[in-house]
């Protein structure tokens, strides 16, 4: 799940954070911990307060983006987990809902956590 996050970090890096990505990074905080609360000081906790900090501010250029969140998500993580099909799925579920148009981000945190778990379930050791 880390490293599925730090993807999404790499490939929609100036992006910048909000409710949708919120949502899918709690969601997939919430399957690789197994614990259904936002933990303090947790990525999902920094990505909450990112949104709310862009919600405020005026300029693109000071709003924070999913590199800005994510680019160290494997050392916030508490737990990890490969990423199975169905955390993708309440990862995508989570980002959607939480979006107007109903959709994901190309490259976002719900696309990262889908590539994942079709590599995880292509691989045969």
């Amino acid at each position: 799940m880390g490293r599925a996050l730090e993807t999404a970090a790499l490939s929609a890096a100036d992006k910048t954070i909000d409710q949708s990505d919120v949502a899918a990074i709690q969601a997939a905080e919430r399957r690789a911990t197994g614990c259904n609360e936002t933990l303090p000081g947790g990525v999902a906790a920094e990505a909450q307060s990112a949104a709310t900090r862009n919600s405020r501010t005026m300029l693109f250029e000071d709003k924070a983006t999913l590199s800005d969140v994510l680019c160290d998500a494997s050392s916030k993580l508490p737990k990890d987990k490969a990423v199975t099909g169905e955390d993708a799925d309440r990862v995508v579920a989570a980002e959607m809902r939480n979006n107007p148009d109903m959709t994901t981000t190309p490259g976002g945190v719900a696309a990262s956590m889908a590539a994942a778990a079709r590599l995880n379930q292509n691989f045969t050791p």
